[in-house]
């Protein structure tokens, strides 16, 4: 299909709106296996439905028709060792965590730890449940990078987290790997994005078996220093910013909130092979992105072509 075919299809799918059912959940897992990677959220930091929007996209949800989306998050869960993370601290982590206790592994702990990406509301203002208004965390590992570190700890309420000791702050460092147990490691790095508060990182996900990469924000991919193209190459799942699905879907200049937009990252892996497609799963989507929704005709077309739209619930075995 040439690129201007597509462009076309997408552009008629959008017009034609969202009723239409389809079956779109991917799941890559092994009952077998012992580690692996859940989908707890897969929403923007503001979550679906987003407060005052009384626009269709939510009115759907306000209909019926749609469920609650929770906001972008990952547990990785390990059977073996009996331990699990989270990856983002979101507004909805009481629901994330009894998830992960519920219908993954109860192991007696609140959480074995919690990795930051950055000082954005839907991921790490989840960290306020940590506190002694909520349960009163007990030095619960909280991963973050320097400037992230220093904004917790020098900023209430945060701050009143690490006097407590509710939350024990652990450094990261850019590229450098750590050593989870002998199934897991984990290694952040650097992404840019609108960094007011605190760096942003990706992060690298790695079993014995299969790697991930989760990457829920991040300002155009031609602004990195790495090419996306060959990172995801190199890993099984790449979880992938989604927050726009084109330009124009918002009614402000979308320029001043620069996200990669679905569609751009389709076009960019357009000419890779159907494997390298199946491997990005599109995460963090905005309220007024389609491809939030249940189903619908714009995330057909993407999925023809190979590309995945995750569930909450889905598993990706590592």
């Amino acid at each position: 299909m040439k690129p201007i075919q597509l462009l076309c299809l997408i552009v008629f799918a959008f017009l034609i709106g969202c009723d239409e059912k389809t079956t779109n959940t991917h799941v890559e897992s092994d009952e077998t296996s012992k580690q692996y990677i859940t989908i707890l959220g897969i929403a923007q930091d503001a979550g679906y439905p987003q407060i005052g929007c009384e626009k269709t996209c939510c009115e759907s949800f306000y209909n019926g028709l749609e469920k609650r989306k929770l906001v972008s998050c990952l547990g990785l869960v390990d059977l073996d060792k009996r331990s699990k993370w989270l990856f983002d601290a979101t507004p909805d982590i009481t629901e994330q965590i009894h998830i992960l206790k519920t219908n993954h592994l109860d192991n007696d702990k609140i959480i074995d730890g919690v990795f930051l990406t950055h000082a954005h509301i839907g991921h790490y203002t989840g960290l306020m449940y940590f506190g002694k208004e909520a349960i009163g965390g007990k030095n619960i590992p909280v991963y973050t990078m320097p400037r992230m570190k220093s904004y917790l700890e020098n900023n209430g309420p945060w701050s009143q987290l690490v006097v407590l000791d509710n939350i024990d702050i652990r450094t990261l460092q850019n590229d450098s790997t750590i050593i989870l147990n002998s199934n897991l490691k984990v290694t952040p790095f650097l992404v840019p994005h609108r960094d007011e508060y605190s760096e942003t990182v990706g992060y690298k996900i790695e079993g014995k078996n299969k790697s991930a990469l989760f990457i829920p924000d991040i300002d155009k991919w031609n602004v990195w220093n790495r090419n996306i193209i060959d990172e995801v190459k190199q890993v099984d799942y790449a979880f992938l910013d989604a927050s726009f699905f084109a330009d124009g879907e918002l009614e402000r200049d979308m320029s001043k909130i620069p996200h990669p937009f679905t569609t751009e990252t389709t076009t960019l892996f357009e000419n890779e092979s159907v494997e390298t497609k199946n491997k990005i799963h599109f995460i963090h989507f905005n309220h007024t992105n389609p491809a939030i929704k249940d189903s619908h005709p714009l995330m057909d077309s993407l999925q023809n072509l190979g590309f995945r739209f995750p569930k909450e619930g889905s598993l990706f075995e590592l």
